[in-house]
Parts: structure tokens; sequence; C-alpha cells
């Protein structure tokens, strides 16, 4: 249960993380706490939309189901369940790769780094490793 504790705490963060970005995008915020400019270069940039949708929406959306999803998951009628663990999983790791493919897009195509986007990115990798450390421990536990 720690670890999900852990990967909710991790979902959370992200979520305010991207609200953050979002409410910048939609122009509530004036500026971003970043220090070196690479923020906004990459929230300014035409990469910072996905199908026409804005990544830090998206980002918002999807920290929000994982918060949800592993908020159910500590429920004790699914404390060994490990088919809504899976999904969590599957849906982390897919939150994974469209970070990687982010973050290949702020080295080699805008040129500039977010800081926040970087936190973003830990923030998931923290996430899929406790998520995939319960899986592992449930799975375990079950045989």
């Amino acid at each position: 249960m720690n670890l999900r504790m852990g990967a909710a705490l991790a979902a959370l963060a992200g979520l305010f993380v991207s609200a953050y970005l979002w409410l910048y995008k939609l122009g509530v915020i004036g500026t971003l706490a970043c220090g070196t400019g690479g923020c906004e270069t990459v929230q300014l940039s035409p990469q910072s939309r996905f199908m026409g949708v804005e990544v830090a929406a998206i980002g918002f959306a999807g920290y929000a189901l994982l918060l949800l999803l592993t908020m159910a998951s500590l429920q004790p009628r699914y404390a060994n369940s490990t088919r809504l663990l899976m999904v969590i999983a599957l849906l982390g790791g897919g939150a994974v790769l469209f970070t990687l493919y982010l973050k290949y897009l702020e080295l080699f195509v805008i040129h500039a780094i977010c800081r926040w986007c970087v936190g973003s990115a830990v923030l998931i990798g923290v996430f899929f490793t406790l998520i995939m450390l319960e899986l592992r421990r449930v799975r375990r536990q079950q045989t």
C-alpha cells in the first residue's frame, strides 16, 4: 500500500505541475517561474499542442486519471486486484512513452528545456516505477 500511496502522491504533484502549465497557456498566469526562459520557449512552440490539444491539458487529464485510479486501488476491495494495477501500469507506461516523445521534441526540435516539463517527466517516471513495484509485490503475494 505504501507504494500505491507514493504513486498517488507523484500523480498529485504531476497534476499540480500540469495545472500550472495549463493555466499559463490559458493566459491566467502572466509569466512562468522558470529561471532560464526555456519554459516559455517550449510552452509557446508549435509542439506544445498535440493533435490540436494543449500538451499541458493532456498532462492534466492524464495525471487526474492516474490519480483517480491509484486512489481507487487503495480501497480494501481492490487491495489484491492485479487487473486494476495492470490498467494503471499500462496507462502509466503510455504516459512514460509520451513523455519520452516530448523530451525528444524539446531536445532536438525546439532546442529548449522546460524545467517544469523535466519535473513532470521525473514524476511520471517515479509514478510508473512505484506502480510496477507494487504490481510485482501483489503478484508475488498471490503465488
